[in-house]
C-alpha cells in the first residue's frame, strides 16, 4: 500500500509505503510523527495525519499493489 499527497497545483508526492513483509518506509521530508500508518489487517491500512495545519492542504491518494 502506498500513500501519496498532491498539494494544490503540484504533482503527486509519495509519503509512505507499507507491506505485509516490511516496516513502513517514509520518503524524505515525511515521518511517522506526522503521518501515522497502521495496518489493521492484511488488506486494510489506515493513515492518520496528526496535528493538521493549513500546510497539509492537499488531496491524498492510496494505491495498492498485489505481488
Amino acid at each position: 500500500m502506498f500513500w501519496y499527497q498532491q498539494p494544490p497545483r503540484n504533482g503527486l508526492k509519495l509519503i509512505v509505503g507499507t507491506s505485509t513483509w516490511t516496516h513502513n518506509f517514509y520518503e524524505d521530508g515525511y515521518s511517522e510523527a506526522k503521518f501515522e500508518v497502521k495496518r489493521e489487517s492484511s488488506n486494510y491500512v489506515l493513515m492518520t495525519i496528526k496535528n493538521v495545519t493549513s500546510k497539509d492542504e492537499a488531496t491524498y491518494f492510496c494505491a495498492a499493489s498485489d505481488h
